[in-house]
């Protein structure tokens, strides 16, 4: 089957450029970072990430920075999948750019717990893909597209408070907010400048 994706910003993937160690020392921080695309190899490592560190502590709250210009939907939606699945409070902070599925998880975090820098770009906008093959195959993939299309405007109108006819329609071509525009559009609660904004970086959690 052909992946399914909402298309990257700009269409270039990011490398990581952090040794293992400094992402080390985030996780003991309780501090997951996305950063790049979001693809199979990293949400996998993302989402055991945060089953251990609901296992060491399911009453601390988990931070996970987002920095992506989007990616793989089904990737994405492992990743908030296992959001909704672990006890812990998934606080999230959107910091240069939130696009497509970056949007999505950025939205996806703890309600009243949904952060932004303030000059974050966030975008919104229809997955994309493309489909080869016999005619059977490309309606195949294009019910699938459809499919995901509605999960995910039903839940980001939830996660908004938005219709899911207003988010189908202003996802029906590339929406650019900026860090204020979205904390309007109900992406996020705040706008932060500060980590004592965010609260103790992992330090303190609050149970959910």
């Amino acid at each position: 089957m052909n992946d399914v994706r909402i298309a990257a910003a700009g269409g270039a993937e990011s490398p990581m450029g952090l040794s293992d160690s400094v992402y080390q020392r985030l996780l003991k921080e309780r501090i997951i970072w996305l950063s790049g695309e979001v693809r199979d190899d990293n949400a996998n490592a993302i989402c055991a990430q945060m089953l251990l560190l609901a296992a060491e502590d399911p009453d601390r709250e988990i931070y996970l920075y987002i920095n992506s210009p989007g990616g793989s939907v089904t990737a994405g939606m492992a990743i908030y999948d296992t959001m909704q699945y672990i006890k812990p409070d998934v606080v999230t902070v959107g910091m240069g750019l939130a696009a497509s599925m970056g949007q999505f998880l950025l939205t996806a975090g703890a309600p009243g717990k949904r952060y932004i820098t303030p000059h974050t770009r966030v975008l919104l906008h229809q997955p994309l893909g493309g489909a080869g093959g016999s005619a059977t195959e490309i309606r195949i993939n294009a019910d699938l597209i459809l499919k995901m299309k509605k999960e995910l405007a039903e839940i980001t109108a939830e996660r908004t408070g938005k219709s899911v006819e207003q988010i189908e329609l202003d996802a029906d071509r590339d929406h650019w907010f900026s860090a204020h525009e979205a904390l309007e559009y109900g992406f996020v609660d705040k706008v932060i400048e500060t980590p004592q904004e965010v609260g103790s970086l992992g330090r303190e959690g609050e149970k959910r």
